[in-house]
């Protein structure tokens, strides 16, 4: 048995010891034809998802369209977004997954943050990266090889910014020497920053100083050691345990007992043989899904509804077999 550190109530809310939960990642729409997402009914579906029961929606920091990644994202703003969301929800975590630090100053990212933390009362999840896209650096003047380095200034930077009038000295950042503040501050001791991969650091870094690892769907015997040598390490160290979490792409088939074909990342997939990985997913130690429906071949209304009535029961607490009548 293991516990979480209480954060905020966007991380408490979905993160419990020894449980997996269900979130959405944004745009939720299938787009398996275009790397660019219509954004049709964007607000409406993530509405629907949060009366549905789902625990997280979680956005993605794309700056530039790069055709040959192929996949644009949500195109919108992500803290900008998030801003908007928040006045649209009441519940539902707010996730990034991931703001690609380097591509930032961390001042703005500890002040967009903040800002999402406190108009939404305390529910957002910041997931952090060094940024993958390589063609972004050049467009940004800034050295990709250096990403590293620039991923741990700004992550110091971001986790000084919660005291008051902090005092800092960075290479590539600038010098906080207290002097200025940083306003807002959380709604809570910090903002809960979550590493996605590696990011350029090694694990023993990333389980010292992230609040939870986000990593990327693997065979899961694979995964289970990652997760094992994951808490084996901040055991080490801390007196509670932090989450993994990962995405998985699905295709839910109409059939409930359509057995997985790979796709992406993911599987196209029955409802029973869904709950059944997820079920081994929990137990090999997973604490969160973000199901990305991109390539999703039935009406996505339909399949966020199937969804809440056939997994959200099993793995969250307090779901009723069928939340529709309540949107």
């Amino acid at each position: 048995m293991y516990t979480f550190e209480q954060i905020n109530r966007g991380y408490n809310n979905v993160f419990k010891a020894n449980q997996l939960s269900i979130g959405l990642v944004v745009p939720i729409e299938n787009y398996a034809q275009n790397s660019v997402p219509s954004m049709k009914d964007h607000v409406k579906r993530v509405k629907l998802a949060e009366a549905l029961g789902f625990k997280a929606i979680w956005l993605r920091d794309v700056p530039f369209h790069v055709p040959s990644f192929g996949d644009a994202g949500q195109t919108f703003d992500p803290f900008t977004y998030l801003g908007y969301l928040a006045a649209q929800t009441s519940d539902i975590a707010l996730g990034v997954s991931s703001i690609a630090l380097p591509l930032h100053h961390p001042v703005h990212v500890a002040k967009s943050a903040a800002t999402i933390d406190q108009l939404s009362n305390g529910r957002l999840i910041l997931g952090i990266a060094s940024g993958d896209r390589y063609e972004e650096y050049p467009a940004m003047n800034i050295n990709y090889e250096n990403r590293g380095e620039l991923f741990r200034e700004a992550f110091q930077y971001i986790r000084n910014a919660q005291k008051e009038f902090p005092s800092l000295e960075t290479k590539a950042f600038g010098n906080l020497q207290g002097t200025v503040d940083i306003l807002p501050k959380a709604t809570q001791h910090k903002i809960p920053m979550l590493v996605t991969g590696f990011s350029q650091q090694s694990l023993q870094w990333n389980a010292e100083n992230a609040d939870g690892w986000m990593y990327y769907p693997r065979d899961t015997t694979q995964q289970q050691y990652r997760i094992a040598e994951w808490r084996s390490i901040i055991a080490e160290t801390h007196n509670h345990s932090k989450p993994f979490l990962q995405p998985l792409y699905i295709d839910l088939h109409e059939n409930d007992d359509f057995k997985p074909q790979p796709i992406h990342l993911g599987f196209r997939i029955g409802a029973k043989y869904l709950v059944s990985y997820l079920q081994h997913l929990q137990d090999i130690g997973v604490n969160h899904i973000a199901i990305n429906l991109r390539f999703n071949s039935n009406a996505i209304e339909k399949t966020l509804e199937r969804l809440a009535k056939t997994i959200l029961p099993i793995f969250h607490e307090n779901t009723t077999e069928n939340n529709t009548t309540n949107i």
